[in-house]
């Protein structure tokens, strides 16, 4: 994350997920460790310090780099090691003691280390070309640093007049814009060789006109401005302009050329693109190829300069964009205006609309080969995205495919303080020194002191003493670049300082796993470095997640503080049941949440606790190497160990497939139904009641030891607190577990291999079958009858077969204790029906109940010296008393 304040619910979704999945393949066996890491430099940590700057009545400006980067250090210094704490507080399993920091030396030099390796292939130059720009932080942005949001703008349809006339009389083109203020910078005005346009003559303002626009929207745009035509004649545009492909700027004493584009279409506006190269990517590549200039008259801080006309210069351009309409108005050249409500691009972390605007920057060539011979950086992402990465939801293949095919050249630099510096020099002439050998000479300075010391040492100091000067450059003649490196590089190089520097771990890594806006940000800035500097992508698979949002679906703002703060949550209901909630919602959509939603999530983590209490106070006197029985398959204790087979079958191949949600429920309706429903309160009697050394009872010990620990084990990378204590009880007993002090130093358990035929299956799936009526019928009986206990009813299974009464014999007791009646008995049936059908009698009025048991049955009293009991109960107190 980014070390800037306190961890909020994204962030537990988020390490909760990792954490599980971390834990899980441990407990697989596999060497699976976790580095945690902070992202450390950037602009937010920038703006908090100029805030704190400004509180205490100082000039932000007036102070030195170091002092300004001095106090973000020790700002993100202060939140990574709070951060850590709450992680961990919220059971997160990692190396804590070594964790990377994108502003530790060691990691900076790597960062640089990777620069140097694509700067060996050619891949990195600096041009004048146009980037997003964000004017409230004046500086550069990423496409990652983008969002879009609706807003509602002013639009306008201006005629450019052409040079020459067409048919003897003056004509224009039609040209729509919803930037008005990048209409000073208009160079060219661009059409489609392969569109149909319309020649037009209509009438505005009392005077006749020739106009321009595509055949296709010619209505809709003369609908606009409700102004009636006529149609003078069709045809592409070199059949209707012939050589007369030179206009008349609308304001500004210069002409323009008329340009053929591709990406001209007919979905909206006028099918002629007015065409500013300084202020965008398609204009910037339409202008390299006519030879026009990259013209931007737009200043760092958003306002005009010099070179506009002087009712523009100082103005805003935001606030050009009614000032130019209405010169164009007053000058007759207005067509049509409108409001629109479009989707524009807005800084994240300003929240305001950003511009394009052409500035020097640092670029990493997407669509150059190598100087070695490697192919283009985009063929080698599109390439192993599509084939060699496994995307997990596979959405997100598509997804990052599209982002790839679209993506400019990645501007590098940005304007500010708190980063890594790009570690180029200029000469007098304002030649850049970069080098492969340049870059590593200042990366082996930063590894010994910090990137600080690009503001402190000199550039011959940077470079060191056996660097070897190019022709041109000389040490007491260079100056230092004042850029730093986009975050995004930063962190997107964690593969090479974490994993390809650390021993104890292999790039490249098994798993990427954040949000699902990283396609765009993390997952493609991460494999991008790798490729052009490893050839190879930094991970095998992608795993992405959705945001938390509101119960109604909205996004929740850090200014929703119920939501926000985590530690809050963690304190208040505990950290495992959280960790719950996140491992039961399906991460692969947007994850609702609410405090109450996660107080009432609490009776789902108390169901698993509480199955685990019952579990392990049934097993105070079993000892698994001494006591432990044979289960023999036609039993309940046979049933429910084919039963526990199954859930851990079926929930390791959901942790397998990181279908974590599926485990959960797996998990969860386990202790509901099978354990609390059926097995645990059939057991109960037996448990309580029987002998405690009697083998019936001690083989249901048995299996409950082998579900505590099973079930423990599957749950230890969810509710990872809960598990260690309940591990600590079961491990109180001798046995091969019993010598590890914690549960996640256990290997996760294994189906025991019992071989259930098909036919003991039937057999199972008609008593629980029988169940169902039986307790139908209690039911029934509790609402006609007052039978409150299922102990005061017999239960008689009525059988017409003798090899299936011959089966069910051997149930024994379990017969009864499956419905929890006081008695079973198996009687004749007609043969017509069922094989077998179950009856529960009321036996309030026939059998006396035990004392010990309150078991109804005939033989209470049986026993003459413990006349108020049954024989079972008498024989238990017997050995009791001996």
């Amino acid at each position: 994350p980014f070390a800037n304040g306190d961890i909020h619910i994204g962030h537990l979704i988020n390490k909760t997920l990792k954490d599980v999945i971390v834990r899980y393949h441990t407990m697989k066996g596999l060497q699976s460790p976790y580095v945690p890491g902070w992202d450390c430099h950037g602009l937010p940590i920038e703006h908090k310090i100029q805030e704190e700057i400004k509180k205490e009545g100082k000039n932000f400006r007036e102070m030195s780099v170091v002092d300004v980067r001095k106090r973000c250090f020790e700002y993100a210094q202060k939140y990574a090691t709070i951060q850590s704490e709450q992680f961990q507080r919220l059971g997160i399993l990692g190396d804590w003691g070594h964790p990377y920091l994108t502003m530790a030396p060691s990691y900076e030099a790597q960062t640089l280390e990777v620069f140097a390796r694509i700067v060996e292939k050619g891949l990195v130059y600096r041009k004048l070309r146009p980037v997003p720009w964000s004017i409230a932080n004046q500086t550069a942005l990423a496409d990652a640093e983008l969002e879009y949001q609706d807003v509602t703008d002013n639009s306008v349809y201006v005629e450019f007049p052409l040079t020459k006339p067409v048919d003897g009389q003056p004509a224009c083109l039609l040209v729509w814009t919803t930037t008005p203020w990048t209409l000073p910078a208009n160079l060219a005005i661009a059409a489609n060789a392969e569109v149909d346009y319309s020649l037009v003559r209509y009438t505005r303002a009392g005077q006749d006109r020739l106009g321009v626009v595509a055949s296709e929207l010619r209505e809709r745009v003369f609908a606009k401005a409700n102004v009636p035509h006529t149609l003078v004649r069709t045809g592409t545009i070199a059949e209707l302009l012939g050589d007369n492909l030179e206009y008349r700027h609308s304001f500004i004493e210069r002409t323009g050329r008329v340009v053929m584009a591709e990406y001209v279409t007919t979905t909206d506006g006028t099918g002629l693109v007015h065409t500013a190269p300084g202020h965008g990517e398609d204009d910037y590549e339409t202008g390299l190829r006519e030879g026009l200039p990259v013209y931007s008259p737009v200043l760092f801080n958003g306002r005009f300069d010099d070179t506009v006309p002087e009712w523009l210069r100082g103005k805003t351009v935001w606030e050009a964009n009614p000032i130019i309409t209405k010169h164009l108005a007053d000058a007759g050249l207005l067509f049509a205006e409108e409001r629109i409500t479009h989707s524009y691009p807005h800084d994240w972390r300003s929240k305001t609309p950003i511009i394009f605007r052409a500035t020097e920057q640092w670029f990493v060539a997407m669509d150059k080969p190598g100087t070695d011979g490697s192919p283009p950086l985009r063929q080698m992402a599109e390439q192993v995205v599509s084939k060699d990465v496994e995307f997990i939801p596979a959405w997100g293949r598509a997804r990052m495919e599209g982002m790839l095919s679209s993506r400019p050249d990645w501007c590098i630099s940005r304007q500010r303080a708190w980063g890594l510096p790009i570690p180029v020099f200029y000469n007098a002439k304002g030649e850049p020194l970069l080098t492969p050998d340049a870059v590593r000479a200042v990366a082996k300075r930063f590894g010994e002191k910090g990137s600080d010391s690009w503001f402190t040492d000199s550039p011959a100091e940077l470079l060191g003493a056996d660097f070897k000067y190019p022709p041109g450059f000389e040490a007491g003649t260079l100056r230092k670049e004042k850029d730093i490196f986009d975050v995004w590089f930063e962190s997107g190089s964690s593969w090479r300082s974490v994993l390809q520097c650390r021993p104890n771990l292999k790039f490249p890594a098994d798993l990427y796993l954040e949000g699902s806006d990283q396609h765009r940000g993390w997952f493609q800035l991460s494999l991008l470095p790798s490729l052009a500097a490893t050839g190879q992508p930094p991970f095998k698979q992608v795993l992405t997640h959705g945001f938390v949002v509101k119960p109604d679906g909205t996004k929740v703002s850090k200014s929703d503080k119920e939501y926000v703060k985590a530690v809050d949550e963690i304190n208040r209901h505990g950290a495992d049941v959280l960790r719950l909630r996140c491992c039961s919602v399906d991460y692969q959509n947007d994850i609702p949440a609410s405090p109450k939603a996660l107080q009432e999530f609490g009776d789902k983590y108390r169901k698993i606790r509480n199955t685990l209490r019952y579990l392990v106070s049934n097993l105070y006197d079993f000892n698994p190497e001494t006591d432990a029985q044979p289960v023999p398959l036609n039993s309940l204790d046979g049933w429910v160990s084919a039963e526990l087979d199954t859930l851990i079958t079926e929930t390791r191949e959901a942790y397998d497939a990181y279908q974590i949600h599926r485990a959960f429920r797996l998990l969860h309706d386990f202790c509901s139904v099978q354990i609390s429903a059926v097995y645990g309160n059939a057991m109960k009697d037996r448990l309580y009641c029987e002998a405690p050394a009697a083998p019936i009872r001690r083989r249901s010990q048995t299996v409950m030891h082998r579900i505590v620990l099973a079930l423990t084990k599957l749950l230890a990378p969810m509710i990872v607190f809960t598990a260690d204590e309940a591990w600590e009880f079961i491990t109180h007993k001798p046995g091969k577990d019993a010598e590890l002090s914690s549960v996640h130093l256990a290997l996760l358990p294994e189906p025991s291999g019992m071989d259930v035929s098909a036919d003991q299956r039937e057999e199972w799936k008609l008593l629980m079958a029988l169940r169902d009526e039986a307790l139908q019928q209690l039911d029934a009986l509790k609402k006609q009858a007052g039978l409150n206990k299922a102990s005061e009813a017999e239960v008689i299974y009525q059988v017409n077969d003798d090899a299936l009464r011959q089966k069910l014999q051997a149930y024994g007791s379990d017969l009864e204790d499956l419905v929890g009646a006081g008695f079973h008995s198996l009687a004749e049936k007609p043969v017509d029906g069922a094989a077998v059908t179950v009856q529960i009698v009321d036996r309030r009025n026939d059998y006396p109940a035990c004392a010990r048991s309150w078991k109804r049955r005939p033989d209470v009293g049986q026993d003459p010296e413990y006349p108020d009991l049954s024989l079972r109960d008498a024989a238990a107190v017997r050995s009791l008393v001996k």
